[in-house]
């Protein structure tokens, strides 16, 4: 059950004002404190929306998984993109989950000092655990990119406890997710503009600087029913994942990938 937008909460409100010059097409926040999905309330807005929630009931991840999205605890939002716009609409849109996470490491970075590594293809790490993740689905023209980030420490359930982490709880401080919030709109906008002027090798290059695991990483994926390890080997122009496996190089588009 989605409940009725809200309100901007006053400091938000405040921020984005002082912030509407940096957020280029981001300036329309819908923001409710409970929502099943913003995907799902996205997926009917026009490009440049953000819709962003204190709480969801329903929030998903790649592949079917769950994001738990307690109330309070960290920042739940999606924003409606054109990639199609671009001057190379294809790679534009197979560079989108990096781009995006680049605008995530770099708004975080900006707005607590907490620098975090990028991990193909999607989600963001400090030392083995995860602290945010992003979801793009594809609606007509139009794709939803929805992201998750862990601001403040939670009662995460027992599954999760060891495999995720928190801005707080890296930094030990408290932290105000207000200026994450705008600090992350802010570099997506500049990133999003990067897709749309077909600027990918600034893209792919602030990927890789920021993804030590995407170069000698040990993974796995299963193989006709067997599961077959290698070593990455970077990433390419398009943004698949290359793989050594023996004397293979293999090139990773989608599936599920384990990091070993």
């Amino acid at each position: 059950m989605t409940s009725n937008p809200s309100d901007l909460p006053t400091e938000l409100a405040d921020l984005l004002g002082r912030s509407r010059a940096r957020l280029g097409p981001f300036n329309t926040v819908h923001y409710f404190s409970e929502v099943a999905s913003t995907n799902d309330l996205a997926a009917a807005l026009p490009e440049g929306t953000v819709v962003l929630a204190d709480r969801q009931t329903a929030g998903r991840g790649r592949r079917g998984h769950t994001w738990f999205s307690p109330p309070g605890s960290g920042l739940y939002a999606s924003v409606v993109l054109a990639p199609g716009r671009s001057s190379d609409p294809r790679r534009a849109t197979s560079l989108l989950t990096l781009a995006a996470g680049v605008a995530l490491a770099e708004g975080v970075d900006a707005a607590s000092g907490l620098c975090v590594d990028l991990k193909w293809p999607n989600d963001l790490y400090v030392s083995r655990r995860k602290l945010a993740g992003i979801l793009a689905e594809t609606s007509e023209e139009r794709v939803v990119l929805g992201f998750g980030i862990n601001t403040s420490v939670a009662s995460y359930p027992p599954d999760l406890h060891d495999r995720v982490t928190s801005i707080e709880s890296e930094l030990g401080r408290s932290v105000d997710r207000y200026p994450v919030f705008v600090e992350t709109l802010a570099a997506l906008s500049r990133r999003y503009r990067d897709l749309l002027l077909g600027r990918f090798d600034a893209i792919l290059d602030a990927w890789r600087r920021r993804a030590p695991a995407a170069v000698g990483a040990r993974v796995a994926r299963s193989v006709d029913g067997n599961l077959v390890t290698g070593e990455t080997a970077g990433v390419d122009d398009q943004g698949a994942l290359l793989v050594r496996m023996g004397d293979r190089l293999e090139r990773i588009v989608s599936g599920e990938l384990q990091w070993l």
